[in-house]
Order: C-alpha cells, then sequence, then structure tokens
C-alpha cells in the first residue's frame, strides 16, 4: 500500500534582501500509521510535530533554504532525532537563517527517500533558488514543487540567488516533461497539474518573470 499525503498550512513571515512579507506555506507530511517525511518545515514546529505525532520521523525534506520554509526544522529535528536534508547549493540561504547549525545530509539529483515503501526521487530545479529540488512520486502521481511550479507559473526570481531562465529550464526539462497527470504539490496554494501547466511555458518565458 502507498503511503499517503497529509496537508498542513502554516503561517509567518519570508526575509530576504531587507524585506519581509506575511506568508502561509504548504507543509507535506507523506508516510503511513508508523513513518512520515515532513518536506519544508514551515513556521510551526508544534503544529507540525502535532500532525505527526507518534510517528517516527524519516527525514525532514528542505525543497531550499528560503527561510519561510525552514524556519521550524531545527526544532523539529531536534525533537524527533530526525536528519534534515538539504542540497548544497542552498547553503549560501541556509546560513542567513540558522548560522550555527547545519543540515545533516545533502540532497542530490537522483537520490531516492523511501517511507512507508514509497520511493521520492530528487530532482535538481534550480532558478528560485540555486539549490531548489522537487521530489517525484510516482506512486502518488505527485511531484513536490517547493516554489519552483506554482499553479500558475514559475516561482518568484527577481531576489537574491534566483535566475528566470534557470527556473524556466528547470521547469521545461524536469516537470513538465512528467505525464500530464501528476499533480503538482506546491509550497505556497492550491495544487495544480503538469497537464493543466505546460501549455503556457512560452506564455511565462515571454512575460519573462
Amino acid at each position: 500500500m502507498a503511503a499517503r499525503i497529509e496537508h498542513l498550512v502554516t503561517s509567518g513571515t519570508f526575509s530576504l534582501d531587507g524585506g519581509t512579507w506575511d506568508v502561509d506555506n504548504n507543509v507535506w507530511i507523506v508516510g503511513d500509521d508508523t513513518e512520515v517525511i515532513v518536506i519544508d518545515a514551515a513556521h510551526d514546529a508544534a503544529a507540525i510535530a502535532s500532525a505527526v505525532g507518534e510517528r517516527k520521523l524519516v527525514a525532514i525534506v528542505s525543497t531550499h533554504a528560503h527561510d519561510d520554509h525552514i524556519d521550524a526544522a531545527p526544532a523539529l529535528a531536534d525533537r524527533y532525532g530526525a536528519p534534515i536534508l538539504l542540497h548544497p547549493d542552498d547553503l549560501v540561504l541556509w546560513d542567513q537563517t540558522h548560522p550555527a547549525r547545519r543540515p545533516d545530509a545533502d540532497l542530490a539529483d537522483g537520490r531516492q527517500i523511501t517511507v512507508a515503501g514509497t520511493t521520492l526521487t530528487v530532482l535538481h530545479t534550480p532558478g528560485h533558488s540555486p539549490g531548489a529540488v522537487s521530489l517525484y512520486a510516482p506512486e502518488l502521481h505527485t511531484v513536490f514543487s517547493g516554489d519552483t511550479l506554482f499553479q500558475g507559473g514559475p516561482g518568484a526570481t527577481g531576489r537574491s540567488f534566483s535566475d528566470f531562465p534557470t527556473i524556466v529550464a528547470s521547469i521545461r526539462d524536469r516537470l513538465l516533461t512528467l505525464p500530464e497527470a501528476t499533480v503538482v504539490r506546491t509550497g505556497h496554494g492550491d495544487t495544480t497539474t503538469v497537464g493543466e501547466e505546460a501549455p503556457h511555458l512560452d506564455e511565462w518565458i515571454a512575460r519573462g518573470h
């Protein structure tokens, strides 16, 4: 039996380049009644721990290291003794939030993470940040896109360490090549599908942002 997906929304702030904004973040919990992973430990470690409960927390997987996606990661990791996983290209961002604490292990393109008998494959999808990743779980017909792809277009690229041509290439080559029915579970806001977003790639490129 495949793992199931649970969804939690937490609220807090995102700060970068001298600005701060109020944000709501999607926290995704993947697993079964025994063990889970948490994708993006955002804002509220207590709320996430309440959702995890007494289950084994196999890992905290960070799609990228903007502070709103990792601010609760150390507290959650300490509570469960779980490792924090991050692509090393995002350490420059991680260190702005947690300078005294390093992630426990590196994410790399092609790495596989297994929980409750279900495998998620790491896709390096830079652009929103250098080390941004997506997590593809074909058994669940889902890709967790972090802030790389949203309903309606790419993630933001107007701040430090981001790049619009890079995010477009990541989406075109790594995400829009997945089956059309694949559900895209995003870092903020509503889900979408690969099939719903793929026809709009040229529009995004024309807009240039």
